[in-house]
């Protein structure tokens, strides 16, 4: 898809300088602008790409005043990067905008959907789901039965989402995503065997969530597993059965909540942190990458390690885990002269 200087400039309401006729159909880095692409600059430390680029627009700053000749076209707006991500958004809803639905897919007894659906080829929709408007399930999708999904969905190929989860509105579920599945529940018998506990709850996404590609969620064991309004998961992160995270909390890749611990609201959690079961972690925490938890926290705290500690003390433990080889010859050395005291005087 094309679009001109001139359009462009009426979606960011900005200043066209240069020829409005320009057309651009993809975007790229100033650096590495093409003809064709259209570019921005915000940061002042690229300011020398702007006379050499070959995008054929840039978006920059209104204050902008090229010092030397330039070819691209300038569309002069208020905040460049502000902008820009406007324009990556939209664009984002130009190339989403798909509708209809491809065969072969399935739709299934009572199910009822709201308008424009796109429902890609080869999906599977079970009994009694209740989809909203602009909703937009990417193909090899299943949604199994009883499933509610609210409007301005979008769920990306080749996700499963199992019997009972409601997802709300303005969500995003990219790809491998699995929703609902049984969380991890066993009791062991005398023989050393385990009997499956029925995992017979739910999963409850809220409003605006987003989960990153390959991540998986399990449905409670009694009751719900929920992620409140707002909360962004990354990739390839577990979050097990009856676990609650509260609004606006982001996680990074590789994270691990065990069952029924509970992470308060507008929490961050860095890559490969580990949560055991049970928890309480409180509202405004810190969690540094790779620490393992293993205590309740309270809010705004700032934690790091394995066994994870207050961030503060960790940074200062750790010089002394540099130097504890240097230490422990120290100490050794240390030992060996007051053995030779200890014998000289005997």
């Amino acid at each position: 898809m094309k679009f001109t200087a001139e359009q462009i400039a009426g979606i960011l309401e900005g200043e066209v300088v240069g020829d409005p006729n320009t057309s651009v159909s993809r975007l790229s880095k100033i650096e590495e602008g093409t003809e064709g692409s259209l570019t921005f600059l915000s940061n002042p430390k690229y300011l020398n790409y702007i006379y050499s680029t070959q995008a054929s627009i840039t978006i920059v700053n209104e204050t902008f005043e090229p010092e030397s000749p330039i070819t691209t076209t300038l569309i002069k707006v208020k905040d460049a990067y502000a902008s820009f991500t406007k324009l990556l958004e939209f664009y984002n809803e130009v190339k989403r905008n798909k509708s209809g639905i491809e065969q072969p897919s399935v739709i299934s007894e009572n199910v009822k959907y709201g308008d424009n659906l796109y429902l890609g080829s080869f999906s599977y929709i079970g009994q009694n789901v209740v989809i909203g408007t602009n909703v937009k399930i990417y193909p090899n999708s299943f949604i199994g039965d009883n499933v509610v999904i609210g409007n301005n969905v979008t769920i990306f190929a080749g996700v499963n989402i199992y019997s009972e989860t409601i997802i709300g509105n303005d969500c995003v579920i990219h790809s491998g995503v699995v929703i609902g599945s049984d969380g991890f529940g066993f009791a062991p018998r005398p023989d050393g065997t385990f009997d499956k506990i029925p995992q017979i709850g739910n999963v409850i996404l809220e409003d605006g969530v987003d989960v990153g590609a390959n991540t998986t969620i399990d449905r409670a064991t009694l009751g719900s597993t929920i992620i409140r309004k707002g909360v962004k998961l990354d990739n390839q992160i577990q979050i097990a059965h009856n676990v609650e995270i509260g609004e606006n909390t982001v996680i990074a890749a590789q994270t691990g909540i065990a069952g029924s611990s509970k992470v308060g609201k507008n929490s961050m959690l860095g890559g490969q942190v580990g949560i055991v079961g049970h928890l309480a972690i409180g509202d405004n925490v810190r969690i540094q990458a790779q620490s393992g938890v293993t205590r309740n926290v309270k809010d705004d705290e700032v934690i790091q390690g394995t066994p994870a500690f207050t961030y503060n003390d960790f940074n200062k433990s750790y010089v002394y885990f540099k130097k504890l080889p240097q230490l422990v010859a120290e100490i050794e050395e240390l030992k060996k002269i007051i053995n030779q005291k200890n014998g000289n005087n005997g």
